[in-house]
């Protein structure tokens, strides 16, 4: 208790930072598109520190929580809050990915300015202090303004961090990174309805598992997660979507890098259909997988039945030379085209993401390989990426101890921007290839050919057309990946990168008038044009009897010839190869097992 008797009031603020524009601009939405599993543990494991009184019982703590991709940061009033008579409290930024570190300490310097308390925490900090030998100039820069990094998860220990903030005594670093929590009976990832409700689609998300157990070379995750794998329970599960469901929330996004690995995903999947069952509410789940989840056995049909809408898929190339160099040794090109069969015989929608600059990479191969994509796979929704050597990545590690040249800044590690040197290509030709494919893969044939699949899948080709609005529009109108994506982007004045003039009114206003016409005005007639295009190719009888050679069923791998896929380099025809082999072999035993029945 206070001097006069009255409780400490504690303030807690979460804000998930986002990152700035090519223009140094703030990339902020009406409402965005992907939700912020951090920031939904952080909140979640918050509300059972308040629940059970950690800090206390003689203190009132007050939860804010702002995902700044949908939610203008009120940094005036959250001073006031903080810098109140008898209150203390600590500012986190969190799950700060790299390209969101300089947004981030654009914020921190501001609220350190006045004197509160400031952690960072997230993929840029954790994978850094996990892999260098030595903190980075921007980490090390955060230390000496007396921000407190953060470094690892929050179950278990994040209520002694807010202990130690409440009496002022918070530790420059807090570095967990070597003790990763268990997830079972955890406090589950939670956000109120109103914070939701700010996402397109009012998606909530979780995590049913963390860590990988694969050694992507690009990926952060196995450094920052770990490699052994950590799941929460079908009971934990069940929990966090009751109380979702409570709210009038029924879309989630769960998060796993690759559910498919989760070994309560089976108990998982049948909680939540029967929950689906019993509820009468129409799920709508979105996962992550590798290209071997169809082998498991019952994996896609309970998913469909859990509510599974979409999946994502890391495909990442089709050329295995490129997967052996990123030792991404688990994806087998032979399995592809079943796999991508076997989601759209039960009506889900496959994403794959696809990566640009392994390599043996050219801009002329990439641009055929694509052309390969869209002929011999049935994939829906291709997303394309830059190879980006993120801190926390095993890639990253290596050029930092070769002293290869890395771009410094930390705002463009987003995915979407060459950040490197390739051996065949300039950085030009490697951002120019991958803006144009882009254009290559979403151009109005293809997704004529796309709502065409859907429809004899007996899926609605209206699903193509409003993810082609969503992937393909982002990027052609809005500039960006639609991973950063929204509805409607906002763009204010002052929201502008520290280094850069703050625009006067009057011309920032007027090119900004300028630019919603000149974005949302093609944009409307680009999805006018297609929904016509929809509604054709929907009523057309032809489009019953639609076939390619994406379409085509997978027998055997004795089709393996016929794919162009399969003879584009010699490690392709050796993969083919060898899955013959191992096809010719399953055969005989099968006829061994038979006989001696």
């Amino acid at each position: 208790m206070t001097a006069n008797g009255r409780k400490k009031r504690f303030g807690i603020e979460l804000i998930k930072p986002s990152h700035y524009d090519d223009d140094g601009y703030v990339i902020q939405w009406a409402k965005a598109w992907v939700p912020s599993n951090t920031l939904s543990s952080l909140y979640g494991i918050t509300l059972d520190v308040i629940d059970r009184k950690l800090l206390g019982e003689d203190v009132e703590v007050v939860l804010n929580g702002y995902d700044e991709t949908n939610t203008i940061i009120p940094v005036e009033d959250i001073i006031a809050r903080l810098q109140a008579p008898g209150t203390t409290g600590v500012v986190c930024l969190v799950g700060v990915q790299s390209n969101q570190f300089p947004r981030a300490m654009d914020l921190a310097r501001r609220f350190r300015a006045a004197g509160l308390q400031v952690a960072i925490g997230g993929f840029h900090a954790s994978g850094c202090i996990a892999m260098l030998p030595e903190l980075p100039p921007d980490l090390q820069e955060a230390l000496d303004l007396g921000i407190t990094l953060y470094a690892g998860e929050g179950e278990g220990r994040l209520h002694e961090f807010y202990h130690d903030a409440l009496y002022g005594r918070l530790k420059p670093l807090y570095n967990y990174m070597s003790d990763l929590p268990g997830l079972d009976d955890q406090p589950t990832p939670y956000l109120p309805e109103a914070m939701v409700r700010r996402y397109g689609g009012s998606v909530a998300c979780f995590d049913a598992g963390r860590g990988c157990p694969f050694q992507c070379s690009f990926c952060t995750i196995i450094n920052v997660q770990g490699r052994k794998s950590r799941f929460r329970t079908a009971d934990d599960v069940e929990r966090l979507v009751r109380a979702n469901i409570a709210q009038g929330i029924n879309r989630f996004f769960i998060t796993d890098d690759n559910f498919a690995r989760n070994k309560n995903w089976e108990a998982i999947f049948d909680r939540l259909g029967d929950l689906k069952e019993e509820t009468g509410r129409p799920f709508s789940i979105i996962i992550q997988v590798d290209t071997l989840c169809h082998k498991i056995q019952n994996f896609i049909p309970k998913a469909k039945r859990a509510g599974v809408a979409r999946v994502f898929i890391g495909l990442e190339n089709i050329n295995p030379d490129n997967l052996m160099a990123a030792k991404k040794r688990q994806n087998r090109i032979t399995e592809y085209r079943a796999m991508l069969q076997e989601w759209r015989n039960h009506q889900i929608l496959t994403y794959a993401g696809y990566i640009l600059g392994f390599p043996a990479d050219t801009p002329e191969k990439i641009a055929h390989d694509i052309e390969v994509i869209k002929r011999e796979l049935p994939i829906d929704i291709l997303e394309f990426f830059c190879l980006t050597p993120l801190p926390g990545s095993e890639d990253h590690k290596n050029l930092t101890l070769k002293q290869v040249p890395m771009d410094p800044d930390m705002n463009i590690y987003d995915l979407e921007h060459v950040c490197t040197g390739h051996a065949l290509m300039s950085k030009a030709e490697w951002q120019g290839i991958y803006d144009a494919a882009w254009e290559l893969y979403y151009s109005e044939d293809h997704l004529e050919t796309l709502m065409r699949r859907m429809v004899v899948s007996g899926n609605k080709p209206e699903r193509i057309w409003a993810h082609a609005l969503q992937f393909a529009g982002c990027i052609r109108y809005e500039k960006v990946h639609p991973l950063q994506g929204g509805y409607f982007r906002r763009k204010v004045r002052t929201q502008r990168r520290s280094g850069l003039p703050l625009e006067a009114p009057l011309p920032f206003y007027a090119r900004r008038l300028w630019e919603i016409a000149a974005t949302y005005g093609p944009f409307a007639w680009f999805a006018l044009r297609l929904w016509v295009k929809c509604q054709i190719i929907k009523r057309d009888p032809a489009t019953q009897r639609y076939t390619d050679q994406a379409l085509t069923p997978v027998v055997d791998h004795g089709e393996a010839e016929e794919l162009e896929m399969f003879a584009l380099t010699e490690s392709a025809k050796a993969a083919v190869a060898k899955a013959q082999r191992e096809a010719a072999a399953r055969e005989k035993h099968a006829k061994a097992v038979t006989a001696a029945e």
